[in-house]
């Protein structure tokens, strides 16, 4: 996939758990995880708002494009 999920870094950064966050944005720990791991085909804006807000960041830092070479 293209877009890479970073959200486990900026959660790091910010010493919170994923049980917190989940918790702080209303989404249970498995949907949390599956976002986290880049499993997810889709994310809300309003998710994403929360998780910015909870956070103190912007969505280019969970988000980020990488270009994906087809002969690799």
């Amino acid at each position: 996939m293209a877009i890479v999920v970073n959200l486990d870094v900026m959660m790091a950064k910010r010493r919170i758990s994923s049980g917190e966050l989940a918790s702080m944005i209303g989404l249970t720990q498995a949907n949390l995880s599956i976002l986290k791991t880049g499993k997810a085909r889709a994310i809300r804006f309003s998710t994403l708002e929360a998780i910015c807000k909870i956070l103190k960041c912007q969505p280019g830092d969970i988000l980020e494009y990488k270009e994906i070479n087809e002969y690799e």
